[in-house]
């Protein structure tokens, strides 16, 4: 799998990019309102490096990530889990901090969205946020995503408080 879009390309997220994952993924002020990262070691990101490569091998994987590169360099990933029998794919994506604001999560979601659907036939996705997670609730709606609901009981790996969580979900016709 190699997806190009205007400014980026996505590929199979593995443990070539360890380095570069490591300076997002174990980054608090990177990951504050993310629920399973900052990773709490290096060695928790190689793992999961590890896993992503084995899902890029199966006919009917769990869940894929794609590491997003722009110029050659991997600045963050993309990922689609496949729930409810691999009908609906859950969205998610991180970028590096030294890279928000630039519509690259965006475009990196809305080709892996096309590639998700022309490639497994996902015809309906989700995505959920930390409710003040202003810049990934923008991206939900840019992509087409509609608000569903909000409901208490998140809770953010970096934090001991509980807080709001939003759904958005799409369909492809």
């Amino acid at each position: 799998m190699l997806v190009k879009t205007k400014r980026l390309t996505l590929e199979p997220y593995g443990t070539k990019h360890y380095d570069t994952a490591v300076i997002y993924s174990t980054d608090p002020e990177n990951t504050k309102m993310m629920c399973f990262l900052p990773c709490d070691s290096k060695e928790e990101v190689m793992e999961y490096l590890r896993k992503c490569e084995i899902q890029w091998k199966k006919e009917k994987p769990a869940y894929l990530d794609a590491a997003i590169l722009l110029d050659g360099r991997h600045i963050g990933a993309v990922s689609a889990e496949f729930l409810e029998n691999g009908t609906v794919g859950e969205l998610g994506w991180i970028i590096q901090k030294n890279f928000w604001g630039s519509g690259y999560a965006y475009e990196a979601a809305d080709a892996f969205m096309e590639y998700c659907t022309r490639k497994f036939g996902i015809r309906k996705y989700i995505a959920h946020a930390d409710s003040e997670n202003a810049a990934s609730i923008r991206v939900m709606e840019k992509l087409g995503m509609k608000f569903v609901s909000v409901t208490d009981g998140r809770k953010n790996r970096l934090s001991d408080e509980l807080c709001k969580e939003v759904l958005y979900e799409m369909q492809i016709v």
